[in-house]
């Protein structure tokens, strides 16, 4: 298989059945092989009814469903469970399959292993409201100071090696929100060839977690990540 495109979804219901259907219908022309992990976490509305019906009727559909609101927990378990060359990590608003068609030119092409779909990064467009592109900053600043980040983004989209890098999630220790930075920080410093491209974001719907009540979690991982590195130097 080429391609797993790994998706986390909680309380989708409202975009989930159209954004499958137009990024099938995207994938279908690429004429890759693929799959796509719905990587479900804990979802209170007809979310996991709806991937349900979808992966019986469409065999390249795959639920896992994670039955707690953890994000980088689903992640992982996507990428754990994919079984693709590569490895897509997308978000149900975005299935910009344009970046997929310029990731794995450069990882097929023997640039990268991993290629990150950089919000931040000149070029990009991030045309999410105010207050979600500076979180973004703010989180990305804290890890270029507390952990020595060297990129732009974590977050979002990536695209990579599944032999090269699905065994660095497996090492990853921390989840919810700083699993994807764990993550990317991680595949930095094991020395794989990483490259960001930019993307431009804009928001299909708002989000279903609020931005603030997850700062607790935030800031808690952030600690424990910190000292996580720390203790690897």
């Amino acid at each position: 298989m080429k391609l797993s495109v790994v998706i986390p979804v909680y309380n989708e219901e409202g975009i989930l059945a159209a954004s499958l259907a137009d990024l099938r219908e995207r994938l279908d022309e690429t004429g890759w092989s693929y799959e796509i992990l719905i990587a479900e976490n804990g979802s209170s509305d007809r979310t996991v009814a709806i991937a349900t019906q979808l992966s019986h009727k469409h065999p390249e559909i795959r639920l896992l469903s994670l039955g707690e609101a953890n994000y980088g927990a689903a992640l992982k378990s996507g990428i754990l469970a994919a079984r693709g060359d590569l490895v897509m990590c997308d978000e149900i608003d975005l299935c910009d399959v344009e970046f997929y068609r310029r990731a794995v030119a450069l990882i097929d092409g023997g640039e990268a292993d991993m290629v990150i779909g950089s919000k931040a990064m000149p070029g990009s467009h991030d045309r999410r409201p105010l207050l979600r592109r500076t979180a973004t900053r703010v989180i990305n600043g804290m890890l270029r100071v507390l952990v020595g980040f060297r990129g732009t983004d974590t977050h979002g989209l990536k695209a990579f090696r599944r032999e090269a890098v699905a065994p660095v999630a497996e090492r990853c220790k921390v989840d919810r929100d700083l699993f994807a930075s764990e993550f990317v920080i991680r595949t930095f410093r094991e020395g794989k060839r990483v490259i960001e491209i930019p993307v431009e974001v804009i928001e299909k719907r708002k989000p279903s977690i609020n931005l603030v009540k997850r700062v607790p979690n935030v800031l808690r991982n952030m600690v424990r990540l910190t000292i996580l590195f720390r203790r690897d130097e």
